[in-house]
């Protein structure tokens, strides 16, 4: 199992949100590419950015410095949410060394531009999933929809997605742990690794996740732990190692 350090941007500067306030931050970093760099030289193996400004916008605004992050680690895994509404965005973010983008919001309101995605980028398209109580939450989480988790997670594994990244609302940023058994249901229901995201606090979480990663859990992303100190990444890492050379 992969721990995948968070890099959430706003205004090109690193940051972490509570709950998706945008109005709720912490600013941990002016330069993003230092924070992966600190990151990459923990063990990480793959990395997850988010535009935040994206995210609200509906189109890329801090682009620019993810292609400088890709730029900098040619050849490691990264994955990328927040603003993709359309082919050439993901095209451009492949292009520029991005492994695999992440679909949000527009997954959920227009399905079948996931399914065109997959068809024209295969193996390069997750879904991010973000839930309440089971219930699929979308525009910055303000409206919960009446689409179960699970339900769209399957018709999203029909169409050739990747993975799927499943996010505790609940939980995220909050420092309150994972939420394991949701996480593990979710990913005992589809035939695709589902990414872990929301609550991660210390290095008992990883510790849980790991113990239910059978289920298909192939990774958790981490963001406000490993900067406020309350998780050493990489001591997480190897924790997960550990159990991935007993697995």
């Amino acid at each position: 199992m992969l721990l995948i350090p968070a890099i959430d941007l706003k205004d090109g500067r690193c940051v972490r949100l509570r709950q998706g306030r945008m109005e709720d931050e912490t600013v941990f970093a002016d330069d993003p590419v230092e924070v992966a760099a600190r990151w990459v030289g923990a063990g990480a193996r793959r990395l997850h950015l988010v535009d935040l400004n994206g995210a609200f916008a509906g189109e890329p605004v801090n682009g620019e410095v993810i292609r400088r992050i890709a730029a900098e680690f040619p050849g490691l895994p990264i994955q990328v949410g927040g603003g993709i509404r359309d082919e050439q965005t993901i095209g451009s973010y492949l292009e520029a060394g991005v492994e695999f983008t992440i679909i949000g919001t527009r997954a959920v309101r227009q399905p079948e531009f996931v399914r065109r995605a997959c068809r024209s980028f295969p193996e390069h398209v997750i879904v991010g999933l973000d839930a309440k109580d089971g219930m699929v939450a979308i525009d910055g989480w303000s409206t919960i929809t009446d689409y179960r988790v699970t339900d769209l997670a399957g018709r999203f594994e029909d169409d050739g997605v990747s993975a799927i990244v499943y996010t505790d609302i609940g939980r995220d940023g909050m420092l309150t742990g994972v939420n394991v058994e949701a996480t593990a249901a979710l990913a005992k229901a589809i035939n695709i690794p589902v990414i872990a995201s929301g609550g991660i606090t210390q290095i008992e979480d990883i510790d849980a996740l790991c113990r239910a990663a059978s289920s298909g859990i192939m990774g958790a992303i981490t963001g406000r732990a490993i900067y406020e100190g309350t998780l050493d990444f990489a001591a997480g890492q190897r924790l997960a190692d550990d159990y991935n050379q007993v697995s």
